[in-house]
Protein backbone atom coordinates (compact mmCIF):
# COMPACT_ATOMS: atom_id res chain seq x y z
CA UNK A 1 0.00 0.00 0.00
CA UNK A 2 2.96 2.48 0.61
CA UNK A 3 4.45 1.83 -2.68
CA UNK A 4 1.08 2.84 -4.31
CA UNK A 5 0.71 5.72 -2.03
CA UNK A 6 4.47 6.97 -3.15
CA UNK A 7 3.90 5.79 -6.62
CA UNK A 8 0.48 8.68 -6.07
CA UNK A 9 3.00 11.44 -4.63
CA UNK A 10 5.22 10.73 -7.48
CA UNK A 11 2.58 11.33 -10.20
CA UNK A 12 1.50 14.17 -8.48
CA UNK A 13 4.81 15.90 -8.46
CA UNK A 14 5.74 15.72 -11.68
CA UNK A 15 2.32 16.06 -13.56
CA UNK A 16 0.05 17.85 -11.04
CA UNK A 17 -2.43 18.93 -13.35
CA UNK A 18 -2.86 15.39 -15.43
CA UNK A 19 -3.02 13.76 -12.05
CA UNK A 20 -5.48 15.79 -10.22
CA UNK A 21 -7.54 15.67 -13.66
CA UNK A 22 -7.58 11.98 -13.93
CA UNK A 23 -8.62 11.37 -10.53
CA UNK A 24 -11.43 13.64 -10.97
CA UNK A 25 -12.52 11.82 -13.84
CA UNK A 26 -12.46 8.54 -11.97
CA UNK A 27 -14.20 10.16 -8.87
CA UNK A 28 -17.11 11.43 -11.02
CA UNK A 29 -17.72 8.62 -13.11
CA UNK A 30 -17.44 6.47 -9.82
CA UNK A 31 -20.31 8.67 -8.69
CA UNK A 32 -22.34 8.08 -12.03
CA UNK A 33 -21.87 4.56 -11.03
CA UNK A 34 -22.82 4.81 -7.86
CA UNK A 35 -25.91 6.44 -8.98
CA UNK A 36 -27.14 3.93 -11.57
CA UNK A 37 -26.64 0.69 -8.77
CA UNK A 38 -27.80 2.08 -5.89
CA UNK A 39 -30.18 5.06 -6.77
CA UNK A 40 -31.46 3.81 -9.90
CA UNK A 41 -31.36 0.40 -9.11
CA UNK A 42 -30.37 -0.56 -12.63
CA UNK A 43 -29.81 -4.17 -13.35
CA UNK A 44 -25.94 -4.94 -14.73
CA UNK A 45 -27.45 -5.31 -18.18
CA UNK A 46 -29.14 -2.01 -18.25
CA UNK A 47 -26.40 0.52 -16.95
CA UNK A 48 -25.48 2.83 -18.96
CA UNK A 49 -21.85 2.84 -19.50
CA UNK A 50 -21.67 5.24 -21.90
CA UNK A 51 -23.57 8.00 -19.25
CA UNK A 52 -20.05 6.83 -17.15
CA UNK A 53 -17.77 7.30 -19.79
CA UNK A 54 -19.23 10.90 -20.50
CA UNK A 55 -19.23 11.85 -16.28
CA UNK A 56 -15.53 10.68 -16.35
CA UNK A 57 -14.62 12.93 -19.33
CA UNK A 58 -16.53 16.43 -17.53
CA UNK A 59 -14.37 15.37 -14.54
CA UNK A 60 -10.87 14.73 -16.86
CA UNK A 61 -11.48 18.48 -19.23
CA UNK A 62 -13.59 19.92 -16.71
CA UNK A 63 -13.84 19.42 -13.03
CA UNK A 64 -10.10 18.29 -12.18
CA UNK A 65 -8.51 21.48 -14.37
CA UNK A 66 -10.98 23.92 -12.96
CA UNK A 67 -10.49 23.14 -9.25
CA UNK A 68 -6.85 22.51 -9.61
CA UNK A 69 -6.71 25.89 -11.40
CA UNK A 70 -9.16 27.68 -8.64
CA UNK A 71 -7.49 26.31 -6.11
CA UNK A 72 -3.76 27.75 -7.20
CA UNK A 73 -5.52 31.32 -7.61
CA UNK A 74 -7.16 31.11 -4.23
CA UNK A 75 -3.60 30.39 -2.54
CA UNK A 76 -1.96 33.05 -4.87
CA UNK A 77 -4.20 35.45 -3.60
CA UNK A 78 -4.95 34.74 0.16
CA UNK A 79 -2.21 32.37 1.29
CA UNK A 80 -2.40 28.79 2.46
CA UNK A 81 -2.39 29.89 6.73
CA UNK A 82 -4.22 31.10 8.98
CA UNK A 83 -8.30 31.34 9.71
CA UNK A 84 -8.65 34.73 7.76
CA UNK A 85 -7.18 33.08 4.63
CA UNK A 86 -9.50 30.04 5.10
CA UNK A 87 -12.69 32.13 5.19
CA UNK A 88 -12.00 34.04 2.10
CA UNK A 89 -11.10 31.36 0.55
CA UNK A 90 -14.51 29.53 1.39
CA UNK A 91 -16.11 32.88 0.53
CA UNK A 92 -14.90 33.46 -3.17
CA UNK A 93 -15.60 29.28 -3.58
CA UNK A 94 -18.84 29.48 -2.63
CA UNK A 95 -19.84 33.06 -4.08
CA UNK A 96 -17.84 32.77 -7.35
CA UNK A 97 -16.71 29.51 -8.38
CA UNK A 98 -19.67 26.86 -6.87
CA UNK A 99 -22.67 29.23 -8.88
CA UNK A 100 -20.39 29.43 -11.79
CA UNK A 101 -19.31 25.68 -11.90
CA UNK A 102 -22.89 24.66 -11.66
CA UNK A 103 -23.98 26.22 -14.40
CA UNK A 104 -20.96 24.67 -16.41
CA UNK A 105 -21.31 21.36 -14.85
CA UNK A 106 -24.75 21.54 -15.78
CA UNK A 107 -24.25 22.47 -19.43
CA UNK A 108 -21.88 19.99 -19.78
CA UNK A 109 -23.71 17.15 -18.87
CA UNK A 110 -26.53 18.46 -20.59
CA UNK A 111 -24.68 18.83 -23.58
CA UNK A 112 -23.18 15.24 -23.48
CA UNK A 113 -26.57 13.84 -23.86
CA UNK A 114 -27.43 15.71 -26.93
CA UNK A 115 -29.24 18.27 -25.16
CA UNK A 116 -29.85 21.59 -27.61
CA UNK A 117 -29.25 25.18 -25.99
CA UNK A 118 -32.99 25.54 -25.65
CA UNK A 119 -33.38 22.56 -23.84
CA UNK A 120 -29.78 22.90 -21.07
CA UNK A 121 -31.72 26.41 -20.38
CA UNK A 122 -34.69 24.86 -19.41
CA UNK A 123 -32.82 22.29 -17.18
CA UNK A 124 -30.47 25.04 -15.82
CA UNK A 125 -34.10 26.98 -14.75
CA UNK A 126 -35.72 23.41 -13.59
CA UNK A 127 -32.17 22.00 -11.76
CA UNK A 128 -29.92 25.43 -10.40
CA UNK A 129 -31.40 26.77 -7.73
CA UNK A 130 -31.73 23.56 -6.07
CA UNK A 131 -28.18 21.94 -6.84
CA UNK A 132 -26.92 25.35 -5.30
CA UNK A 133 -29.19 25.44 -2.03
CA UNK A 134 -28.09 21.81 -1.60
CA UNK A 135 -24.46 22.80 -2.75
CA UNK A 136 -24.83 25.11 0.14
CA UNK A 137 -26.02 22.37 2.46
CA UNK A 138 -22.68 20.64 2.13
CA UNK A 139 -19.43 22.51 0.54
CA UNK A 140 -18.80 25.30 2.62
CA UNK A 141 -18.10 22.87 5.86
CA UNK A 142 -15.76 20.36 3.41
CA UNK A 143 -13.99 23.80 2.04
CA UNK A 144 -13.61 24.87 5.42
CA UNK A 145 -12.01 21.44 6.42
CA UNK A 146 -10.13 21.48 3.41
CA UNK A 147 -8.58 24.86 3.25
CA UNK A 148 -7.23 24.76 6.69
CA UNK A 149 -5.89 21.23 6.99
CA UNK A 150 -5.46 19.84 3.15
CA UNK A 151 -2.27 20.60 1.78
CA UNK A 152 -2.69 22.39 -2.04
CA UNK A 153 -1.57 19.76 -3.79
CA UNK A 154 -4.11 17.24 -2.37
CA UNK A 155 -7.04 19.85 -2.49
CA UNK A 156 -8.40 18.29 -5.18
CA UNK A 157 -8.42 15.20 -3.77
CA UNK A 158 -10.19 15.96 -0.85
CA UNK A 159 -12.99 17.57 -2.99
CA UNK A 160 -13.33 15.17 -5.78
CA UNK A 161 -13.35 12.33 -2.96
CA UNK A 162 -16.30 14.22 -0.82
CA UNK A 163 -17.71 14.86 -4.49
CA UNK A 164 -17.97 11.25 -5.27
CA UNK A 165 -21.26 11.47 -2.95
CA UNK A 166 -22.00 14.89 -5.07
CA UNK A 167 -21.71 13.54 -8.10
CA UNK A 168 -23.77 10.50 -7.12
CA UNK A 169 -26.48 13.40 -6.42
CA UNK A 170 -25.87 15.56 -9.67
CA UNK A 171 -25.80 12.47 -11.20
CA UNK A 172 -29.40 11.29 -10.44
CA UNK A 173 -31.04 14.46 -10.81
CA UNK A 174 -29.61 15.64 -14.25
CA UNK A 175 -30.75 12.10 -15.77
CA UNK A 176 -33.78 11.74 -14.15
CA UNK A 177 -36.19 12.93 -16.27
CA UNK A 178 -34.44 10.85 -18.80
CA UNK A 179 -34.99 7.60 -16.42
CA UNK A 180 -39.17 8.84 -16.44
CA UNK A 181 -39.02 8.63 -20.27
CA UNK A 182 -37.28 5.19 -21.20
CA UNK A 183 -39.24 3.94 -18.54
CA UNK A 184 -42.51 4.79 -20.28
Amino acid sequence: MSYLFRSYQKLLTRHPLGMQSFQAGVLMGLGDQIAQNFIEKRPVKDLDFMRTAKFFTIGFVIAGPATRTWYGILDRHFGSKGATAVLKKVTCDQFLFAPTFIVVLLSAIGLSQGNDMKSIKLKLEDEYLEILKNNYKLWPMVQLVNFYLVPLHHQVLVVQSVAVLWNTYVSYRTNRGMLTENTQ
